[in-house]
Formats: structure tokens, sequence, C-alpha cells
């Protein structure tokens, strides 16, 4: 009786959320930051394992290639 139960319950939800009638699609309000941007974060201790943390953006240094032949 047991299995019964958990196959109709199975069938039922499995049948429920196969028919949503406005899927659910999750959109980021905030758009993501460009490449040139980076993050300097600054953390400090609190009581009770706690911590603070406080970034702030800032524009990145270029990457430098340095190539030798050797």
């Amino acid at each position: 009786m047991r299995r019964l139960t958990m196959i109709v319950a199975l069938a039922t939800a499995a049948g429920v959320t196969a028919c949503a009638p406005n899927p659910i699609v999750a959109r980021d309000p905030v758009p993501a930051p460009t490449p040139d941007i980076g993050y300097a974060c600054d953390s400090r201790a609190l009581p009770l394992n706690a911590f603070r943390t406080a970034c702030e953006p800032v524009l990145r240094q270029p990457s430098v290639v340095v190539r030798a032949k050797g």
C-alpha cells in the first residue's frame, strides 16, 4: 500500500509540473559588470565568528604578456 501511494504521489506531482502555464524565468535586473571592473574587498572580524566585508569596484590593470626567446 505504501509503494502504491508513493507511485501515485510522484505521478501526480510530475503531471502538475509538466503542464505549468507560465514557466518562471529568472532574470537579473542588475547587468553584469564589464571585464574592466574588479572589486577590492576588505574583511574585518567581529565577535562570535562573524565578518564584515566591504567591497569597492576598481578598474583592473591591463594584463601584460612577456615573451622571451631563449
